[in-house]
């Protein structure tokens, strides 16, 4: 059956016979409607036999199936609602907070850094004086490289390392008074080095080279100087573990209770209350510092210095945040998983530096 209506009274504007025998499935397809008059239809489902197509007149009647001709039940074609996936127990929870690092990693790698620090220290000092140097000239490529990539400042390398490693040497060895004349034959260095290149943005580069050799090298060196007391070992100790408590103290804390933004245009991760943080876990372990550590030490030395080291640490921080959010940059290198570059690292170890240095040369002299 062709018909694409079903049973359309005489009224509806049908022009033949209305004769339902077998002939008149041999009439024209589609019945004639009357001017203005509406079409009065009914949608049929017709499925053709498996016989394939063959004409009505020969079969004596149109094929036709379905549950309104036989007495069968419709398949049910509906879709089916897709089986439930399970949630991958990797995927975070709605609201869960981030730490942003592979942690793992993290742990993995401070630790590694920390056993090689604490052995160097202790056993032989001149191989910690060893660390303090590469640690200097790394940073001092990762800083270079970053300039030389995002703002096409070209501060020369080789003098800086090689003056960066001069600095920590002759500040162990020879104490401030040659750390200082290390610093000017460095800066010196890097004014000449530059002369034998183009002498565009030369201003740029030799000023650009001059603030790595004070933010780097120079700051390190104080390190240095610590460690050339008697108790040198201790005293490096103690700044390590002031720097390391409030930065975990402020991570900790910011991560569980932080709110408030403590510096969003520079570091939106840091908040108020995880500075709050850093400050009581560095006074806490700054007063068990200074009373079992360090020689002729009192706690509320510690306190002190505890609240000095997370003030420093805080600032070296978001010192480095704003050197990276200038470049356009995360991190400064990739070399340490889960942490970043040397840099990333020594952000807020180099500005405490020199406040450790001092606080403990006013508290217990230099001796």
């Amino acid at each position: 059956m062709n018909e694409t209506s079903w049973g359309t009274p005489p009224s509806a504007g049908f022009r033949g016979s209305t004769d339902r025998g077998p002939s008149s499935a041999a009439l024209s397809a589609g019945p004639l409607h009357e001017a203005g008059v509406a079409a009065q239809t009914r949608p049929m489902p017709i499925v053709p036999s498996s016989g394939g197509d063959q004409d009505d007149r020969d079969q004596g009647a149109a094929h036709l199936r379905g549950p309104l001709f036989r007495d069968e039940q419709e398949p049910d074609i509906r879709p089916q609602d897709p089986a439930p996936v399970p949630a991958s127990p990797e995927s975070p929870k709605a609201g869960k907070k981030s730490a942003g690092r592979d942690l793992r990693a993290a742990i993995g790698v401070g630790v590694g850094l920390g056993a090689v620090i604490l052995a160097s220290l202790f056993i032989y000092k001149p191989v910690f004086l060893g660390v303090i140097v590469i640690a200097v000239v790394v940073g001092l490529w990762e800083l270079t490289s970053r300039l030389a990539e995002r703002k096409s400042i070209r501060a020369p390398l080789v003098p800086l390392a090689v003056g960066g490693a001069a600095m920590v040497i002759a500040g162990y060895a020879s104490g401030a008074e040659g750390a200082w004349v290390a610093v000017a034959f460095t800066a010196l260095a890097v004014l000449v080095w530059r002369m034998t290149e183009s002498p565009d943005d030369y201003l740029k580069d030799v000023t650009a080279g001059i603030f790595a050799a004070f933010y780097v090298p120079f700051l390190a060196t104080f390190v240095a100087l610590m460690l050339a007391a008697g108790d040198g070992a201790w005293r490096v100790l103690t700044f390590l573990i002031l720097t390391v408590v409030s930065d975990t103290g402020a991570y900790a804390v910011g991560w569980k209770f932080g709110k408030r933004k403590l510096a969003p245009r520079i570091s939106p991760g840091k908040t108020r209350e995880g500075l709050v943080g850093a400050v009581a876990f560095a006074m806490v372990a700054g007063a068990l510092c200074m009373q079992f550590l360090i020689d002729d030490g009192v706690w509320w030395q510690g306190l002190l210095l505890g609240l000095a080291v997370a003030v420093s640490a805080t600032l070296g921080d978001l010192g480095e945040s704003m050197i990276k959010r200038d470049l356009g940059i995360k991190d400064m290198g990739a070399l340490l998983p889960g942490h970043g570059g040397i840099m990333d690292r020594l952000d807020s170890l180099l500005p405490t530096a020199p406040v450790v240095w001092l606080l403990l040369v006013v508290f217990v002299g230099s001796a």
